[in-house]
């Protein structure tokens, strides 16, 4: 073997020659449970997919600009919203030791409808043409417009999760993705999750050839505009299952089911690596359901007040050097910025 030919195995091609020994005879940081045959595959060999049973050492991606605490306890996260059914099933392994499963992981997960509209962020617009955030809606579940297409389960003893929701929509600048987090340590509150730790922040995608055909469909024909491409997505990395390319099977007559098997470390926090606002909000400036900030907003005054307050004897006052003047009663809540969600 030359030494060109040996710069040219990459993590995934080391995974699939033998997993965790093949990395370390090459000296890569790479961890791996089984990788003897490639499963179904979502991508093009391009991307880089290999079988669902490699337990991958996943990137950590930016959370984005749409997360909220609070999510509910359940397996079906739809609350009435339509779109082509997806099931989307996660194995989390503990890449610290053997590769085991993870049992008793709280995954969590969130996405857009299929107008591009995330629940709690009503007035954040998706680009395009959208008839606005009811696209696709029903009053089925009760729920609040703050928890649709979000929840968290636990896992197994085998370490896998199962969520039921729908094919993501769309915004620009990114391409159709899931995101999702990994949680040790914590415990289930009033039917959510408290406390512990963020293992990992990760963001799941597909192969275009997926969102070719679901946007054909109704409801996501209501939405029109430009589509972002995976290729010219912001956060993928293009690592396939490495960076969260699901292997995908079915169509979207009958729906489709996503699969990724992820490995964290329980003891590592992880949340999320900062993509430089590569998440930034849509169109449509900041959404209602962000959080408030009590403090005034607004620029922050420059120059010196003009003009006579009410009440106050007229004439320049005199400041000696070495003084400090007295700002205006109203200036520091006047100064005070908004925050970004």
């Amino acid at each position: 073997m030359t030494d060109s030919d040996k710069s040219d195995i990459t993590r995934r091609r080391v995974l699939a020659l033998g997993g965790a020994a093949a990395g370390a005879a090459m000296g890569l940081g790479i961890s791996s449970c089984s990788s003897d045959s490639a499963a179904r595959t979502s991508g093009s060999p391009a991307h880089g997919v290999f079988g669902t049973d490699v337990c991958v050492l996943n990137s950590s991606v930016t959370e984005g600009s749409y997360y909220l605490d609070g999510a509910l306890f359940r397996q079906d996260i739809t609350d009435g919203k339509k779109g082509v059914p997806l099931t989307v099933r996660l194995t989390v392994r503990d890449r610290t030791g053997s590769c085991a499963p993870l049992g008793d992981a709280a995954v969590e997960i969130w996405h857009c409808d299929a107008g591009g509209h995330y629940s709690g962020y009503p007035t954040a617009g998706p680009g395009g043409t959208t008839p606005g955030p009811a696209v696709g809606s029903t009053a089925t579940s009760g729920a609040a417009d703050r928890t649709y297409l979000r929840g968290y389960r636990t896992t197994g003893d085998d370490g896998t999760v199962e969520f039921t929701t729908i094919f993501p929509g769309w915004y620009p600048p990114r391409a159709p993705h899931i995101h999702v987090k990994v949680h040790t340590g914590g415990t289930s509150t009033d039917r959510t999750y408290q406390g512990g730790k963020v293992n990992w922040t990760g963001q799941l995608f597909f192969d275009d050839r997926y969102g070719d055909e679901v946007y054909r469909k109704s409801p996501y024909t209501e939405h029109t505009g430009p589509r972002t491409r995976l290729a010219e997505d912001p956060v993928y990395a293009g690592g396939g299952a490495r960076d969260g390319l699901m292997a995908v099977t079915g169509d979207a007559d009958q729906g489709f089911t996503g699969t990724l098997t992820v490995a964290v470390d329980p003891g590592e926090e992880g949340r999320g690596a900062d993509t430089g606002g590569a998440e930034s909000l849509p169109p449509g400036g900041t959404p209602s359901g962000s959080p408030s900030v009590g403090s005034p907003s607004g620029p922050s005054p420059t120059g010196t007040p003009t003009g006579t307050p009410t009440g106050t004897p007229t004439g320049t006052p005199t400041v000696m050097p070495g003084d400090t003047p007295t700002p205006p009663p109203d200036s520091a809540a006047s100064a005070s910025a908004t925050a970004t969600p």
